[in-house]
């Protein structure tokens, strides 16, 4: 949990320079954590070989992303608001020395946590229809590119409210068209394993 304002504005500006982080009273980052495991095997002379498997790294993250979506719906239920930092996992290196964070722990996502203020007029973003993204049984496409068609209409006022260029498809088209465009993401890998996730 971050108050440290002015470790909180190297964050933002880490986290592409994120305004509403500065601004905020609190910056959470969730971490994938296993350094804890691996101190308590070393404490008992344990194996633990298990830890270097994609699966023991996959369910630490799944646990940081439940433990935040649990968090927001905690701060929701007290009227406060948030905001996911996807963008803190921008500059792995820097974010893991900013936190010290030991081998073993890296840095999922982060969660700005405030009290609304009304005179902003914040709105959600629409969401894609449940046709979309919701499948019966078995995973089926049928009929979505006239389900995305009509939520690329839908949310193309949202943008303009908030003078954004791209449409949804050409956001979501450019965020992932090169290794640039994912902002020091595309590191990830070495990082984490020079983390200590080795992902066998």
């Amino acid at each position: 949990m971050e108050r440290d304002h002015e470790r909180k504005a190297r964050l933002a500006a880490l986290a592409g320079d994120q305004e509403h982080i500065r601004q905020a009273p609190v910056l959470l980052v969730w971490t994938a954590d296993l350094a804890r495991l691996r101190g308590l095997a070393a404490q008992r002379g344990a194996q633990l070989d298990g830890a270097d498997f994609l699966e023991s790294s996959f369910v630490a993250f799944l646990d940081a992303g439940l433990a935040a979506q649990n968090a927001v719906t905690a701060a929701e239920s007290l009227g406060l608001g948030t905001v996911y930092i996807g963008a803190i996992r921008n500059n792995p290196e820097q974010v893991t020395a900013e936190l010290s964070l030991p081998p073993g722990v890296f840095a999922v996502v982060g969660l700005v946590v405030r009290i609304p203020d009304p005179s902003e007029d914040a709105r959600v973003k629409p969401r894609l229809p449940q046709a979309v993204v919701l499948h019966e049984e078995t995973y089926d496409a049928t009929g979505e590119a006239e389900h995305i068609g009509e939520y690329e209409t839908r949310v193309a006022a949202f943008y303009a409210e908030q003078t954004l260029a791209h449409s949804w498809i050409g956001r979501v088209l450019d965020r992932l068209g090169s290794s640039a465009a994912l902002e020091g993401r595309d590191r990830l890998r070495d990082h984490l394993t020079a983390q200590g996730f080795p992902l066998r």
